[in-house]
């Protein structure tokens, strides 16, 4: 780091790249903090980079937020050398390291993430738009090379590990799914995260009775790390998201099984797309439909992969192509077997989520009708009692619809419905939808309408109870 008398030379020099003011960096600033859950770096302004350019280093997982900022602007990654800064944290890679040992890699991020004190340090990393870049096509081969080299005698514990320890598991993990679906990512994850890196670790680390034993393990402990990454995702933890998001895709490629990567590449594409992110949000989605990733997937999954893609080609304004992409994905749901053999992964997507993801295409790309009508197929045929927190999450998107169509009336009774449902709820983005709300009921609020202003109320407790 330059010293204070000299100033940061390398900092002013990389803001001076990026043609904006110092207030201008911190606006950026702020809102991949914010983003990040680092609501302690919320007030950051003009003086505080003034102050870095001047030679104070950062506080806490403040340089990595910095160097993501600047990264995004310039469009190439920033490291913390170029800057001039260091850092005491757990932050984001700006590249994941795809060559790293996957089972030591989970063992250490399941080791931080389940401790309290170095879980917020965790949490308080920046997610890494630079990250999202894939590897190279030779590295899925090699991958998928390293697991079929594996004889039943190579395991790292004297462990055998047999076809029942693997139901067990795949057992455990639609146990898990459906908790999630029901009570949010923020419920129970700490558990979930203490199988994964314990129990399943355990068994990866072990002997196998024969190969396809081994593969199907490899790709339940991967489903289960997507599990991890979608929960902290859903919580918000956008940064803890990413790391798991990795760690699946690893576990699935030494398996070689293209469809959960696919999932779970899905899944990065919608985390993407819901940071604002659209380009990336594009790229991944075609990824996750790539080759066999979508070709062996059954038809539920390709309905899924499919209006992941159509969302992403309507919110990156690609109107045609996502009209394409949802036709597709709709015929796709529509060849899938009523009660035949599916991957219980999928269980989660039938016609209220097709309709949800729908509405939401529609929604970004300007129709606001179409996207109203979408929203009310998705909770008419939505079974909420099961798939509670996507079911308020879709009512909260539905009124905010309403109120930016004008019918503030429809909206407010919408919302209280939204609120009904989140009783229970511990889960991001239904806190992100309720903090959206109040945003679109401020105006009305301050008019003195009562409607507006008990949902408020309403709004104000959801949030005070819900972190």
């Amino acid at each position: 780091m330059a010293g204070a008398k000299s100033g940061n030379i390398k900092l002013a020099t990389v803001i001076a790249e990026t043609g904006w003011s110092h207030a201008q960096v911190a606006g950026a600033f702020v809102r991949v903090a914010l983003e990040s859950g680092a609501q302690e770096f919320g007030r950051v302004g003009r003086s505080h980079v003034s102050h870095w350019v001047a030679g104070s280093n950062p506080s806490g997982c403040a340089p990595v937020i910095l160097c993501e900022a600047l990264s995004r602007r310039l469009d190439r990654i920033v490291t913390l050398g170029e800057l001039g800064l260091t850092v005491q944290s757990w932050p984001a890679p700006d590249v994941l390291d795809w060559g790293a040992d996957t089972l030591i890699g989970l063992t250490d991020l399941g080791r931080v993430d389940v401790d309290m004190e170095r879980r917020q340090v965790l949490g308080g990393a920046a997610y890494s738009v630079g990250a999202l870049t894939l590897p190279n096509p030779t590295w899925w081969t090699r991958m998928a090379a390293r697991g079929a080299a594996q004889g039943p005698d190579t395991g790292r514990s004297g462990r055998i590990v047999g076809r029942g320890d693997l139901e067990a598991v795949r057992d455990m993990v639609s146990i898990f799914s459906r908790v999630d679906q029901r009570r949010g990512g923020g419920h129970a994850r700490t558990a979930v995260v203490q199988y994964l890196t314990s129990d399943v670790a355990g068994y990866l680390r072990g002997s196998f009775p024969d190969p396809q034993v081994r593969r199907e393990m490899f790709s339940a402990a991967g489903e289960l790390a997507y599990l991890c990454g979608w929960m902290a995702f859903d919580n918000g933890e956008h940064a803890v998201a990413q790391n798991y998001f990795s760690v699946a895709v690893k576990l699935a490629a030494e398996a070689d099984d293209p469809p959960i990567v696919g999932h779970v590449l899905r899944a990065m594409a919608h985390q993407a797309l819901d940071l604002g992110h659209f380009r990336q949000g594009v790229e991944l989605a075609a990824a996750s439909m790539d080759g066999r990733r979508y070709s062996l997937a059954c038809p539920r999954e390709r309905a899924l992969f499919g209006v992941v893609y159509a969302r992403a080609l309507g919110a990156a304004g690609q109107k045609a192509a996502a009209a394409a992409a949802l036709i597709k994905a709709e015929d796709d749901l529509a060849s899938a077997p009523e009660g035949g053999e599916e991957p219980a992964r999928v269980f989660f997507f039938g016609e209220a989520s097709l309709a949800h993801e729908t509405a939401c295409t529609l929604r970004d790309s300007g129709d606001l009708v179409g996207a109203a009508k979408e929203f009310r197929r998705s909770v008419r045929t939505r079974k909420a009692s099961t798939f509670t927190r996507t079911h308020a999450v879709t009512l909260g998107y539905l009124g905010a619809v309403q109120a930016r169509g004008g019918s503030l009336d429809e909206a407010c009774a919408t919302w209280s419905t939204a609120l009904g449902a989140m009783d229970g709820v511990h889960s991001g983005r239904t806190r992100q939808v309720v903090a959206d709300m109040r945003s679109a009921l401020s105006p009305f609020r301050r008019r003195g309408i009562p409607a507006a202003a008990e949902l408020d109320a309403r709004a104000s407790a959801y949030l005070a109870t819900a972190t």
